[in-house]
């Protein structure tokens, strides 16, 4: 029978709240890493720029409109991604000082 004593409890605890700490950074950094800094993102941003930027020297201001909505949107996801990201990171972090604080209460 296995032994659940309350230190051998509070210690799984501590182990799973700085694993679970550990893969959220990992996730946080992934993705500021990677959707972020995406190619598709840029891709668009670029065409969108050359949009516009042939609408105003052929005067389509309908062109112009749907240009720059869609250059904001891009932005938009840019930003909802890089905040995703940060809060992910920052609790990640919170998990695994959590975790060696509970540590240390429990060893002290």
């Amino acid at each position: 029978m296995p032994n659940y004593s309350i230190e051998n409890i509070l210690l799984t605890m501590v182990i799973s709240l700085f694993l679970l700490g550990t893969v959220t950074l990992a996730i946080g950094i992934i993705i500021l890493l990677s959707r972020a800094l995406g190619r598709d993102v840029r891709t668009i941003a670029k065409q969108t720029k050359k949009m516009v930027e042939k609408g105003i020297t052929q005067e389509l201001s309908g062109l112009v409109g749907n240009a720059s909505a869609l250059l904001s949107a891009t932005n938009q996801i840019i930003r909802t991604t890089s905040g995703v990201g940060v809060f992910l990171t920052i609790l990640g972090l919170l998990l695994i000082i959590t975790s060696i604080a509970l540590l240390l209460l429990i060893q002290g």
